[in-house]
């Protein structure tokens, strides 16, 4: 679980800094998206580099919910009374772990509709696939806005979500040692908020008439 964690907040920090390009303007995002399709050819086919992504992250995502079914199930099978007390362990929020289920089904949800809005186009305005620019504008402007609020609040759940996941991932993989305890967690309160701040910063800029 926290391998495919991992995978899954790098691909998270890649996808932030490819939607920053929206700021440089319709020309250069639109250039950076058709890289992205044409990456490797005449070698590759066309959208190889994105198919690969694109599996790679089922994948992960797919190990990622299975192994938080096992390990539920197995804390579960080994003691099904549970603690009297509810106090966090060290080092751990309380806001954070009780919302990390919730949180990870409304990202869930809000990826579902990031697809077939900016992906398959399905729920956005623009149809025109080259067009990643304009799809940005339009699928955040200021009429769409409970689309910017639903993003805004996935990105909410999902600041939680990363920095108790980031914490607890990065414990599990260098072994509970107290000296690197406070550290993983700035680690992943830092990367938390670049990531959901990263995201944010275009809806909003874009509802409000910054990008347009």
């Amino acid at each position: 679980m926290a391998v495919s964690g991992v995978l899954l907040v790098l691909f998270l920090i890649v996808h932030m800094a490819g939607n920053l390009h929206v700021f440089e303007g319709r020309e250069e995002m639109n250039a950076y998206a058709h890289g992205l399709r044409t990456f490797g050819e005449p070698l590759l086919p066309h959208e190889s580099l994105l198919w690969v992504l694109r599996i790679g992250l089922i994948a992960a995502a797919a190990v990622h919910i299975w192994s938080a079914v096992v390990l539920t199930r197995r804390a579960l099978a080994a003691r099904p009374v549970r603690y009297a007390s509810k106090k966090p362990a060290k080092g751990e929020s309380r806001h954070a772990v009780a919302t990390m289920r919730w949180g990870a089904a409304v990202v869930f949800l809000f990826i579902i509709w990031h697809l077939l809005d900016l992906t398959f186009r399905t729920v956005n305005p623009v149809k025109d696939v080259p067009d990643a620019y304009g799809a940005v504008v339009a699928t955040f402007s200021p009429e769409r806005w409970p689309v910017t609020v639903f993003y805004l609040l996935a990105l909410f759940a999902l600041y939680f979500h990363l920095r108790h996941g980031i914490w607890s991932a990065v414990q599990t993989i260098s072994g509970p040692d107290t000296k690197w305890r406070k550290r993983t967690q700035a680690i992943g309160l830092a990367v938390a908020l670049i990531v959901v701040l990263g995201f944010a910063i275009v809806p909003i800029s874009v509802t409000f008439g910054l990008v347009s």
